[in-house]
This record gives C-alpha cells, structure tokens and sequence, in this order.
C-alpha cells in the first residue's frame, strides 16, 4: 500500500528522542540501490572536477561542499518525513564531502591508506556500537527519531569515507584497473546478497555491508568513465560523466516524488521484526 500523507499531515515536530510516524529514509528498493550506485559515482568525479576547476583546491572545495552539506541536512533533519529530493541531494553531498575527507588526508596530509581505512573502520564501528547502545536499532525500517537520523547520517559519512580510503587501497595494490576493479566490488556485493537471501545473514549487516561496497564500486565506475583512456578509462571527462550520472539521479528522484514507491509502509513497518 502506497501512502500519499504530506508533512501538514504527518505527525508533529518532535523532539530528540520522541517517535515519529514517517520514516525519514526510502524503503530498499531496486532504486535505491541504483541511486546510491550513481551518488558514488557523482561523489568521486564530482570531487574531482571540483578539485580541477574551483581553483579553491582541495580544503578550500572541502570546506565549501561541507557548508552545503549542512546546509541540505538541516533541511532533512526539519522535514517531517521522508522527501526523495532533500534526501537524495544529502546522499549526494555527502557522497562528495566523504571522498573529500579521504583525498585531504591523502593528499594533503600524509596519511597512509592502510591507516585511514583503518581508523574509518573504528569510527563507523563506534557510530554503530552507540547507536545500538541507546537505539537497540541498526534498522533503517525505523528512522523515525532526531536521535536515529543523526546516527543514520553520521554512518553514512563514514560509510563513503571509508569506501573511498578502502576502494584506493584495494585498487593501489591489486593495480586492477579502473573496469576490473568495479567487477571485483560487484562480485563482493552479490556475495553478500547470497550470503543473505541463501545463507540467512542478517538483513542489517547485510544492508550495511552492501553500502559500504557500493562507494568503491561507484567510483571506479566513475574513474573508468571520466579518466583519459591512456590511463584505462573512456575518457570521458568528469563534466560529462558527472552531468550524466546527476541527470539520471535527477530523472529517478523526480519519478519517485511523484510515485512514492520507495515510501516505507507504517503499517509494514511496524511489523518489521529486524533490529
């Protein structure tokens, strides 16, 4: 069943911890997988166009993407409901700001992949151990508090930070190659829905586990696209390949706004048994 409620119907503004009657995030469908697949890619070759062409360089482009970060998640966080458009365009924010932090810690700072990926590893660790510490939650069935979205949120940045510091390691020293490397990441996220659909492993470490895959498969997509194909690429470029990927995103989030097919079902919901 399809809910057609607009937020002057959904439930009042509430407080940290008071429950809300919408979820604030879409259901798991088909599409939510391929929008996140093309935020990945627009995270990394947006970044890199920002990077060549602001003229900001990297922390000024870090610093500028960040306050448009806030800025779309204040917006989110004073939504009443879930909206495909606010919340996608915070996925895709996020997605550039969470490649971001990674290049600045590489690039500018010095810091190993092996020691970025691990300290990414710890922190998201940390988000879910105290998120599921107060919420007894880790379900993206049941968003529908302050306090769960901004764990939900702050899991998502550093799902894509550590995707991006993972996915460079893995690519660096396999040296697969931009298309060789998306395979080996889309292999590992069939693995996962095998493990699964067949092997019964838990729906919300198997979610999570997939999102995580997801960023590294999204940019060596993006990388195999836009980079020079002396490099192993098309050659695209990162303004074609960018303008591509946002104008499918755009085109699936203005269908899904109309539709409301990736609206979570309170009635569902609520009998989702998944913690």
């Amino acid at each position: 069943m399809t809910y057609e409620a607009s937020e002057t119907t959904a439930a009042p503004a509430v407080g940290l911890g008071h429950r809300m009657r919408w979820n604030k995030v879409p259901e798991v469908t088909v599409y939510f997988w391929i929008i996140k697949v093309l935020c990945t890619t627009v995270g990394e070759t947006a970044a890199d166009l920002l990077n060549e062409k602001a003229g900001l360089g990297l922390t000024g482009v870090s610093v500028l993407m960040s306050a448009l970060l806030a800025v779309v998640l204040v917006a989110q966080f004073r939504t009443r409901t879930y909206r495909a458009g606010v919340y996608w365009l915070a996925v895709a924010l996020i997605s550039v700001v969470g490649t971001l932090i990674s290049d600045n810690l590489t690039d500018n700072m010095g810091v190993p992949l092996e020691t970025s990926t691990t300290v990414f590893a710890v922190a998201l660790a940390v988000v879910f151990a105290v998120w599921y510490r107060r919420e007894r939650t880790l379900s993206i069935h049941h968003v529908d508090t302050m306090s769960r979205e901004s764990f939900y949120w702050l899991a998502v940045l550093f799902t894509f930070a550590l995707g991006t510091s993972a996915g460079d390691l893995v690519s660096e020293r396999m040296n697969l190659g931009y298309w060789l490397s998306a395979a080996l990441f889309a292999l590992a996220i069939a693995a996962v829905a095998v493990a699964h659909f067949a092997l019964g492993l838990n729906a919300v470490w198997s979610f999570w586990i997939a999102y995580i895959l997801t960023r590294p498969l999204g940019a060596s997509i993006g990388d195999y696209l836009s980079q020079p194909s002396a490099d192993g690429g098309l050659g695209l470029g990162t303004v074609v390949t960018s303008a591509l990927f946002l104008m499918v995103i755009l085109g699936l989030v203005v269908y899904l706004s109309a539709t409301r097919r990736d609206v979570i079902d309170p009635e569902r919901k609520a009998r989702q048994m998944t913690t």
